[in-house]
């Protein structure tokens, strides 16, 4: 406790980040509708920013407190909004959510998005917000609860399950000696050669360095079964152990 009644510490927040290319309000709300029926857990109250730095065409101040509101509907937390800096609309000023910082513009390491095209025109992602001081591996012994997140600035090793609704992040690799249904992020700074291991395989969603599969994605290819996730040209594989 400081003199002051309180401390200012980082953290590391999964966001989801909503890339629009090309505004189509009912096109988005079907899509986003699609991805939070697949896991809930994941999407409900999440937070959220919409980055319009990618459109083409511009959009008018009513569309996009439109979206803003169809969002909170969704019920996700939409905490700021991302323009080209070059070029801001001029009803920035009178928007009801703050305007961010370019993530290029950030002083901290570039972060790997959590990328997967929904359509064309609407890309959703997440981004995780880092520390930058790094640290050797982390060993968990005890189970990884619902709504609890774990985050290792080297390799996680998880020694027992990981529950639905919990969430374990790593720069490095993820190893989960025992079922992990909840989601598993690795080389979430960008890491592509980062890799999770399981004994058996029921996760909401699995990434690595940005790339990710849902459930229903996974059940098709390894479920309830050691597996190992690793990346090759920008995609997923999933194999068996």
């Amino acid at each position: 406790m400081t003199d002051s009644g309180f401390q200012l510490k980082g953290s590391v927040v999964t966001t989801i980040l909503l890339d629009i290319h090309t505004f189509s309000l009912d096109d988005i709300v079907y899509h986003l509708r699609q991805k939070i029926e697949q896991v809930p857990n994941f999407f409900t109250q999440a937070p959220i920013i919409i980055d319009i730095s990618k459109m083409k065409r511009g959009i008018v101040l009513a569309d996009f407190e439109a979206l803003i509101q169809s969002l909170r509907q969704l019920e996700l937390g939409v905490i700021g909004w991302r323009c080209d800096p070059e070029n801001h609309p001029a009803w920035r000023s009178s928007v009801t959510i703050p305007l961010l910082p370019a993530s290029k513009a950030r002083a901290i390491a570039p972060v790997a998005p959590i990328r997967e095209t929904t359509s064309p025109d609407v890309v959703v992602k997440t981004v995780v917000e880092e520390r930058l001081v790094p640290q050797s591996t982390k060993v968990i012994n005890k189970p990884v609860r619902s709504g609890q997140q774990v985050y290792s600035e080297g390799d996680l090793i998880v020694l027992a399950p990981v529950s639905a609704g919990a969430e374990v992040l790593a720069d490095g690799n993820i190893h989960v000696y025992g079922a992990l249904r909840g989601r598993a992020l690795a080389g979430v700074k960008g890491n592509t050669e980062a890799r999770i291991f399981c004994k058996s395989l029921e996760a909401e969603l699995v990434s690595i360095a940005g790339n990710f599969m849902l459930t229903d994605a996974l059940q098709n290819i390894v479920w309830k079964d050691s597996a190992q996730v690793f990346l090759v040209d920008d995609h997923l594989e999933i194999t068996p152990l």
